[in-house]
């Protein structure tokens, strides 16, 4: 994949979804309406090509705002990446030259890898998450909107310890995948499913296609220089 045409895939892919973020306030309080109106009308913005510098650089305006009216990346992890994939974006458009700009987007990429890695590492450290008590926890006590069908997976302990290990282990090894398109592809489609997988089970929607922004970042990157 050639960087314009990542770059422009990353815009398209990050617009869809400030898009889908915002629709869920729109029956919010005022004073969170009037921040995420104008978010949808720049995201589409951003997702038809028009003035894309000028969008993307008012929707960072307005993830700011967001941070302050609620005291912080109250989604968490998403919104942290969410701002990090538009804060790339805006650099790679402002950029004085072809080497800042591939640069700023590679950082994007590399970011990603360790978002991977690390959240691989946390949880191979963890005793919890070895032995599967960690995920068993998830599924019979998280406050996320676990169907109560799925609460029973709780007591099934080797099915929860297999499921643990297979996470931990895709996300240790992912840096690996750089190394060979085939297997970068099929990483990719490995950590896509596991986001939905995360979305379908435990309603966490948001994670699913801010990660999937970042994708084509990875892709370029991986021809760039591994190529």
């Amino acid at each position: 994949m050639i960087y314009a045409d990542a770059v422009r895939l990353t815009e398209i892919l990050l617009g869809l979804s400030f898009v889908q973020q915002s629709l869920e306030h729109l029956q919010a309080p005022r004073d969170e309406r009037w921040l995420h109106v104008p978010r949808i009308v720049l995201a589409l913005a951003l997702v038809a090509g028009w003035q894309t510098t000028v969008a993307a650089w008012l929707l960072l305006a307005l993830g700011v705002l967001l941070l302050r009216r609620f005291d912080g990346p109250y989604n968490g992890g998403c919104d942290r990446m969410s701002l990090l994939v538009l804060s790339c974006l805006c650099v790679t458009r402002v950029a004085p030259t072809p080497l800042l700009q591939e640069a700023s987007f590679a950082y994007l990429a590399v970011q990603l890898v360790l978002s991977y890695f690390m959240s691989g590492w946390v949880k191979v450290v963890n005793p919890a998450w070895r032995s599967g008590v960690a995920l068993a926890d998830v599924f019979a006590w998280s406050a996320y909107p676990v169907a109560e069908s799925l609460r029973g997976w709780a007591q099934s302990k080797r099915l929860l310890f297999a499921m643990g290990w297979a996470v931990m282990l895709l996300e240790l090894a992912f840096p690996l995948a750089l190394l060979e398109p085939t297997l970068l592809a099929a990483a990719l489609v490995l950590t896509a499913s596991f986001h939905a997988a995360n979305a379908c089970l435990f309603g966490l929607n948001r994670f699913l296609w801010v990660w999937l922004s970042a994708y084509p970042a990875l892709w370029w990157f991986q021809g760039r220089v591994f190529g």
